[in-house]
């Protein structure tokens, strides 16, 4: 199974790199297409990918989207300069501390509303369902058309939110687990306490020590731009190993360490790296796609009914959107921004991470891996098919002002 998960990514790539830009303009992005291909390769079509349901086998998602989560938030912290990073820390800073944690009782009380699910499964799909996705979200605000449809402003906010929460919302995750019942409430903070202090300080750490060999290699001349793009990468899964290690939060340590890496290294680095993201959303998302549509629990969503339909319509329309709406005022946004970062907050990689990661601590309970996955799945077709339309929407509401350009929208990265 494993070479026909290879296969079919690698001939998905092929298509994805020749269509190239091309592809960013239609209203399709790459993990809908990995996603509807796994789902025509899996059992509830063709079979090709004979794979057990992820309310039955979910061991794999949890190694396959925890390293996929850490090159992406790397790449997110090295996607504009620190500066530019640094002027968007009240906004990002909002969203993490009042958005998030509203977007997490949001969903509970949906979950509970129309699903009729106890305290305990509303809080973990609640807690696994608030973060913005990075993979997601890194598919709208990169590329070409983002650049000449968007304004720097805009993209850096939902890209530092995106990689920033991620991590952020394990404290949320710990204490959903602990109202499941599996652990005391006063052990769940406290681990909270020491997975976030934990990351910042591995994070802090290894990102300086990162930065300063690099540049140490660099006065030397034994680096240039191929090993710099690869070192990113390697970096962010040391830092998940040592993490794991230790027992802190491995996603918001490898965020930390790239902020921190991004500051140390030279401006040419970060600018040389920014190729990682078109490799994260355009290639490296390809297998993790494949296998996810082709394990989903169609009977367990079928068995879900009408309320799992209005799950996530309600999830979809209410998490984020009229929060972000509410909070455009102190966020320093237009209505036009309002609405567009209040739409794309998508939901996937990271909710299917918190998601195995609340079974591994509790046991499988169908009930939260089935409404999780189709709230998931759901966010990918749907943010995925409407970026483009929501780009040029943007571009329209906007156009007032003039016409964007490319050098426009990127006004404020450099």
């Amino acid at each position: 199974m494993v070479d026909v998960l290879i296969l079919a990514a690698g001939a998905l790539g092929l298509g994805v790199a020749a269509l190239s830009e091309r592809l960013r303009r239609l209203p399709v992005s790459e993990p809908v297409l990995a996603l509807l291909a796994g789902v025509l390769l899996g059992p509830a079509v063709t079979g090709v990918l004979d794979l057990h349901p992820v309310t039955e086998d979910h061991t794999w998602l949890h190694t396959a989207t925890r390293i996929l989560l850490a090159v992406s938030v790397m790449s997110v912290a090295l996607r504009y300069p620190f500066d530019a990073a640094r002027a968007r820390l009240r906004p990002v800073l909002l969203l993490l501390a009042v958005a998030m944690p509203v977007m997490a009782l949001v969903t509970a009380g949906l979950a509970a509303l129309t699903l009729g699910v106890g305290l305990g499964a509303a809080a973990l799909l609640g807690a696994a369902l608030c973060p913005t996705d990075p993979v997601l979200a890194s598919s709208v605000v990169t590329g070409g058309p983002a650049e000449e449809d968007l304004p720097a402003r805009d993209r850096q906010i939902l890209s530092l939110e995106s990689g920033a929460n991620d991590g952020l919302a394990l404290p949320l995750v710990l204490v959903a687990v602990a109202i499941a019942g599996a652990h005391p409430l006063g052990a769940a903070l406290l681990e909270s306490v020491w997975q976030v202090l934990g990351a910042l300080a591995v994070g802090a750490g290894t990102g300086w020590l990162g930065g300063r060999a690099l540049r140490a290699g660099e006065q030397h001349g034994s680096t240039d731009a191929g090993p710099r793009l690869l070192f990113t990468a390697v970096l962010a899964l040391a830092v998940l190993g040592v993490s794991g290690l230790i027992h802190v939060d491995g996603i918001l340590a490898v965020f930390v360490c790239g902020l921190v890496f991004n500051l140390v290294s030279t401006g040419s680095d970060r600018t040389d790296d920014a190729p990682i993201d078109e490799a994260v959303n355009r290639f490296l998302v390809l297998p993790l796609f494949l296998g996810l549509g082709a394990v989903l629990p169609w009977d367990e969503w079928a068995e879900l009914g009408w309320p799992g339909v209005a799950l996530v319509v309600g999830v979809l329309v209410l998490r984020r959107l009229p929060v972000v709406w509410l909070l455009r005022r102190p966020l320093g946004l237009g209505r036009p921004d309002a609405v567009f970062l209040g739409w794309f907050g998508p939901i996937g990689v990271s909710a299917v991470f918190y998601l195995v990661l609340e079974a591994e601590r509790l046991g499988v309970d169908p009930v939260v891996l089935a409404a999780g996955t189709l709230v998931v799945a759901s966010s990918t077709v749907v943010h995925g098919m409407s970026s483009t339309p929501g780009r040029l929407l943007y571009r329209r509401a906007t156009s007032s002002g003039g016409p964007r350009t490319g050098a426009a929208a990127r006004a404020g990265e450099s």
